[in-house]
C-alpha cells in the first residue's frame, strides 16, 4: 500500500500557522506523510531582520530561529496530516531536548528541516518530535522537542 505524500505552499502554510513576517520561518513543506514526518524548506536571505545584529559583517542565522523553523515545519505537518487547516491552530513549545548546533547557516543557504513524530496521535494535545536541519546534506542543528496543540479561542 502506497501513501501519497502531500505538500504545503506558502498560502496553505499561512492558513495553518498564525506566524507572519518576520517570524514565519518556513517557505514550503514537502513530503508530508500524514502526521508522521515532513520536510520543510527555508530559503535564507540577507533581507531577514535578525541579520542586522547577528552579526554585523558576519551574518549567521540564530540557532533559536533554526529550532523554531523545525517546530513550524512540525506544525504545518500536523495541520495538513490531521486536517486542521483554517482552524486557528496554535502550537506551544513545552520542552526542547538534545539540541545541538553543528554548522553555521548563512544567507544564500537553503535550510531543510526534517521532522518526524516520536509520540502523539490524532486527537491528542501533546506531541514529541525529532527535528534535524540540514544545508546541502550537512547537519546544521538537531533537537527533540515537545509541543502542545491548541486552538485559538475567540476574544482572547
Amino acid at each position: 500500500m502506497t501513501t501519497e505524500l502531500q505538500n504545503a505552499d506558502i498560502q496553505l502554510i499561512q492558513r495553518i500557522l498564525p506566524h507572519r513576517y518576520p517570524f514565519l520561518l518556513v517557505d514550503k513543506v514537502v513530503d508530508i506523510d500524514s502526521y508522521k514526518s515532513a520536510r520543510g524548506i527555508k530559503n535564507v536571505t540577507m533581507n531577514e531582520p535578525h541579520f542586522q545584529g547577528h552579526f554585523p559583517g558576519t551574518p549567521i542565522m540564530p540557532g533559536v530561529t533554526i529550532v523554531e523553523a523545525m517546530a513550524q515545519t512540525a506544525g504545518v505537518m500536523l495541520g495538513v496530516g490531521m486536517d486542521m487547516v483554517d482552524t486557528d491552530l496554535l502550537i506551544y513549545f513545552m520542552n526542547i531536548d538534545k539540541c545541538k548546533f553543528r554548522r553555521k547557516v548563512v544567507p544564500g543557504d537553503v535550510l531543510e528541516m526534517h521532522v518526524e513524530t516520536l509520540r502523539g496521535k490524532p486527537g491528542g494535545k501533546i506531541f514529541k518530535f525529532l527535528g534535524r536541519a540540514t544545508v546541502d546534506g550537512e547537519v546544521a542543528a538537531e533537537a527533540e522537542f515537545t509541543a502542545m496543540v491548541d486552538r485559538q479561542v475567540e476574544g482572547t
